[in-house]
């Protein structure tokens, strides 16, 4: 598994697909910085403390990320059929549910990387504007938020890039479908607690965007946990299919 996981990082940095995500990451930062200069009764977001690492998580989420995330994976998913290397694979041979698996991993550790990532240009520019706000408690607080976002993002988009890679029509087509599935979130978010039955919304949950009681933090998990045993079975049976 370590050599299959070093693998598909090595792949993984010649792709230019990471360049994409970067440049997504920054844009998203520029754009929620820029809209933070609008005023609210004289007083512009951005001179809220805390404002912008708030309004990075939550519109990157809702907006930008889920859609870089599932086509990263859509890609190291299908990269193999496209390509047609899964013949000179065969020949090693290598098996193709710890091969996918291992895809699976990274992408999830590309999630985590880009959250992360984002968490510290967000910190860093919070402190430059508010630093005498940011005590120990609230980077921690933040961090959690980020990491969590980052590990429920992945595990919320998991269908799709599953799905991806079982209909074989292409990795771009993850990231439409996750724009829209993502995007959807900002009106399901209204309809209450039914709302944390649904993957994107029960990411803001766990992550502590949104104060859920105990209840819609349970229905989140079990959400986001369903959304990881239903893309294992699509590419089990993907892998099945092929044996």
């Amino acid at each position: 598994m370590k050599v299959l996981l070093w693998a598909e990082r090595q792949k993984l940095k010649r792709s230019k697909i990471v360049w994409i995500a970067t440049f997504a990451t920054i844009m998203v930062t520029i754009i929620v910085f820029a809209q933070g200069q609008f005023s609210y009764g004289g007083v512009s977001y951005i001179d809220s403390a805390e404002w912008f690492l708030t309004a990075v998580q939550s519109l990157g989420t809702f907006f930008v990320l889920p859609a870089i995330i599932a086509l990263l994976g859509g890609y190291m998913i299908c990269r193999e059929e496209e390509e047609d290397t899964l013949k000179s694979l065969a020949i090693i041979p290598i098996n193709e549910m710890r091969l996918t698996i291992a895809k699976m991993i990274i992408a999830l550790i590309f999630s985590i990387a880009i959250y992360l990532v984002l968490f510290i240009i967000a910190l860093s520019a919070e402190a430059l504007l508010h630093f005498e706000s940011l005590a120990l408690a609230t980077v921690y607080k933040f961090f959690n938020m980020y990491l969590l976002t980052g590990i429920g993002v992945f595990l919320a988009v998991s269908p799709i890039i599953a799905l991806v890679a079982l209909v074989k029509k292409g990795y771009w087509l993850a990231l439409i479908f996750a724009e829209i599935y993502s995007f959807l979130g900002l009106f399901i978010g209204s309809i209450g607690k039914l709302g944390a039955a649904y993957p994107i919304i029960a990411v803001f949950n766990i992550s502590g965007y949104y104060e859920a009681t105990t209840i819609e933090i349970t229905i989140s998990v079990i959400t986001l946990l369903l959304c990881g045993i239903i893309a294992g079975g699509i590419l089990t049976t993907k892998s099945r299919k092929k044996n």
